[in-house]
């Protein structure tokens, strides 16, 4: 299960594994201000320890940004996070390093992500090399056979190339290649985006089965719900750099407390026959805000169809609706959102 975590509300139901505390992140020219913006700001949930999380919002809501911050690859510029109990906010060097073994991402572009001038063998391999777990790439052809054989390909397929395989191999090389080090936690970005809809769904089993075999830990960072209802055990909605909404799966699909996560729910087709239907489609209006000048109040006020004076002016706080679940909305109790109880279920 995975939880809220920050200084006013906070609800464990367990150890967490992982917890961001109030964490920021700001790109742009250190002494150009103006052209600074915040990609993530003052996030704070947590996951415990086996769950998966996962991590919806459109195109530039900051999810690929704060997972980099998890894996440091970006700096945080506030807050803190800590892993296994363990504050790695700032970790460099050797204990960077060693931190690598215990997370590890899959990336979106699955083909970009390998080396196109190695073989298999060699970038599956290469964690162990860069880790000194193996001293030669040939030390490592054993244990590269059994993580292929785990992602459902065959050993004697190590010694071809990249281009050699589809986009859905190449992702389950890539699946292969973060297990090598029998990481705790995986950060999966995007990692089905780009693939057909037939090969989703055996993608998204896979990272499901291996999770559950290895008792690992998953954030799995999508803009697909429908994705993301099979494998998360909680759901955690972000617009413009913020978590807007926190709750399981089944709460969030049939009854969300916040109006943008309704409108991602609304943009999920609804098959029917004999002909389609667009009844619950709803575009919204005007545009995400500017983040290196953001709103005094709710980022989501100017697109809101139910915005009030006081969204305008107020910045809303992420908090417990009900216990369970979290949603970062003034008026999130009585808003009766329509189209709820409606969202498609689909199966992977």
């Amino acid at each position: 299960m995975t939880t809220l975590s920050s200084e006013h509300n906070t609800h464990q139901a367990g150890l967490a594994y992982l917890e961001l505390q109030d964490v920021s992140v700001r790109y742009g020219a250190a002494r150009a201000r103006r052209k600074q913006w915040h990609a993530v700001r003052n996030v704070s949930l947590s996951v415990e320890r086996g769950s998966t999380l996962g991590l919806v919002g459109e195109s530039g809501s900051g999810k690929s940004t704060l997972g980099q911050a998890i894996l440091r690859r970006v700096d945080v510029l506030d807050g803190t996070i800590v892993f296994d109990g363990r504050d790695i906010t700032r970790v460099s060097g050797a204990d960077l390093r060693e931190l690598r073994r215990s997370i590890q991402p899959v990336f979106q572009n699955p083909v970009g992500s390998l080396n196109p001038r190695m073989t298999i063998l060699q970038n599956v391999a290469e964690p162990l090399l860069a880790q000194g777990m193996v001293k030669h790439v040939r030390e490592a052809t054993d244990e590269v056979a059994s993580l292929l054989d785990q992602v459902g390909l065959r050993a004697d397929m190590m010694h071809r190339f990249p281009h050699q395989f589809s986009g859905g191999q190449c992702q389950r090389i890539g699946i292969a290649r973060a297990l090598a080090l029998h990481p705790e936690f995986i950060i999966a970005d995007e990692p089905v985006s780009s693939l057909d809809v037939s090969i989703q769904a055996q993608i998204v089993n896979l990272l499901d089965d291996l999770r559950r075999e290895r008792g690992s830990t998953l954030l799995f960072i999508a803009h697909d719900l429908a994705v993301v209802k099979h494998i998360a055990d909680r759901v955690a909605t972000m617009y413009a750099g913020e978590i807007v909404e926190i709750g399981s799966p089944g709460d969030v699909f049939s009854g969300p407390y916040h109006p943008y996560t309704d409108s991602l729910l609304s943009a999920i087709p609804v098959p029917t026959w004999p002909k389609p239907t667009d009844k619950r489609l709803r575009s919204l209006p005007g545009t995400s805000p500017d983040l290196s000048n953001p709103p005094q109040g709710c980022a989501f006020a100017n697109r809101c169809p139910y915005a009030a004076k006081r969204c305008f002016e107020e910045r809303p706080k992420l908090r417990s609706i009900d216990g369970t679940r979290y949603a970062a909305c003034h008026f999130a109790e009585g808003l009766g959102l329509a189209g709820v109880g409606n969202t498609p279920s689909v199966n992977i």
